[in-house]
């Protein structure tokens, strides 16, 4: 029972939906069953969002420190104070400062293995934005922090999207893509598809840049000089990944079910498709990162925030995965601690970067 992994759960922007969908998630009774949730976030809030939902009989414990939290409850530290005012469905600078101050608190006790993993409850990005935190979003936060390059990794059962460029305007992608960026994506994704789903000889589709994937350069030579170059030598190093291929073919044959995962260029022709199709079931995967971090696939949904209207199957399902995630990098190191020495082995390995 005490060994159950403490999951960490930032409540992001209090105006949007974040509470509406972590006291839903709380009041599922098999949450406790799996893990420690540990809200970071305000008492205030949680308990101005219960009575309006009308969901008093979601018992959450607060405590000074994720050292306090023990099993078959659930949990929430108090890194805001008191002095916030709660808006459902209005942007404002002190909501994104409380989304910060929660994150914040969140950042330092993952780092110091308090807890397990991160699950982030979504923030708005503009604001958030203040001398203390000048990221596009969470990810290149997390960046910060972790001290390494990550790939953003959307997944939805069998179905696992990862782009190139995160967060990167549209006029400067072609500039930005180049045949070491590729491929540096290509191992952390292969990376992550072995040691965080246990998928052996994990398969890559690889979308192309432009229309049709050029049309043999008929509509752009990026395919041609720089994705085609990164396939080639992924391939010649283990990783199996197959491109560039037509974006608009490959999601509307339904090609993209034959694969493990999927590398997409930029975020709107990897996500939109995506969110399209599993927008509910939809989690966000941070990949690549010392620790474990997923989120829901959607935003702070300002139009339904009060409405007790929103569905937190996602934020559940960034539970399990983060979960499954821990428990799948414990086993892979376990397995590939001091294995025997061989002259010969055809057994997939960890691709260095």
């Amino acid at each position: 029972m005490n060994n159950k992994l403490k999951i960490g759960i930032t409540h992001g922007d209090i105006n949007g939906i974040s509470y509406e969908i972590i006291i839903k998630t709380l009041s599922n009774p098999m949450l406790l069953e799996l893990c420690i949730p540990i809200i970071y976030g305000s008492p205030k809030v949680l308990a101005f969002y219960k009575k309006m939902f009308d969901m008093g009989n979601v018992n959450v414990t607060t405590i000074p420190s994720a050292s306090d939290a023990h099993s078959g409850k659930a949990y929430i530290i108090n890194c805001c104070g008191e002095d916030m005012k709660i808006e459902p469905g209005k942007q404002s600078s002190d909501s994104g400062a409380i989304a910060l101050a929660a994150l914040n608190a969140a950042s330092v006790d993952l780092l110091e293995n308090k807890i397990d993993a991160l699950v982030t409850a979504p923030i708005n990005k503009s604001t958030i934005q203040s001398d203390k935190f000048h990221f596009p979003g969470h990810t290149e936060y997390l960046e910060k922090i972790a001290g390494n390059q990550s790939i953003m990794m959307l997944t939805s059962d069998n179905v696992r999207v990862a782009l190139t460029t995160n967060h990167t305007p549209v006029n400067k992608i072609s500039s930005v893509i180049s045949k070491e960026l590729i491929l540096s994506k290509l191992k952390m994704l292969y990376n992550s598809l072995v040691q965080d789903f246990c998928i052996t000889c994990p398969r890559i589709a690889v979308l192309g840049l432009n229309p049709h994937a050029s049309d043999n350069g008929l509509l752009g030579d990026e395919e041609d000089r720089i994705i085609k170059p990164a396939i080639n030598e992924a391939n010649s190093l283990g990783i199996t990944c197959t491109g560039p291929l037509s974006a608009d073919g490959f999601w509307g044959s339904g090609a993209y079910a034959k694969y493990d995962a999927i590398l997409a260029m930029y975020h709107d022709q990897g996500l939109s498709p995506f969110k399209a199709l599993f927008q509910d079931s939809g989690v966000n995967f941070t990949a690549g990162l010392q620790f474990v971090r997923t989120s829901p696939a959607h935003g702070t949904a300002y139009d339904l925030a009060g409405k007790n209207a929103a569905s937190n199957h996602s934020l559940l399902k960034a539970i399990y995965l983060a979960i499954d995630v821990v428990n799948n990098r414990k086993m892979h190191r376990e397995i590939t601690a001091n294995p025997l020495k061989v002259e010969h082995s055809n057994e997939k390995r960890e691709i260095s970067e």
